[in-house]
């Protein structure tokens, strides 16, 4: 994209709304996790508890249609 342009949205749905959304598609859930932390994120960035109790690293997630 070097010169280009692009419009970049983030539409931010909580976890019990995401979670509703897919089941209320179809789809059956067998897990859900997120990404860890990006190693390079400031300290100060950080929650207290992924600096005092780090999350362990992507669980992943299973989704399959009912």
């Amino acid at each position: 994209m070097t010169g280009s342009g692009a419009t970049l949205t983030y539409r931010h749905r909580p976890s019990h709304a995401m979670t509703k959304a897919f089941t209320d598609a179809g789809f059956r859930l067998s897990a859900v996790g997120e990404p860890p932390f990006s190693p390079d994120t400031p300290r100060e960035l950080l929650p207290p508890r992924s600096v005092l109790n780090p999350v362990p690293g992507d669980v992943g997630s299973g989704a399959g249609r009912s």
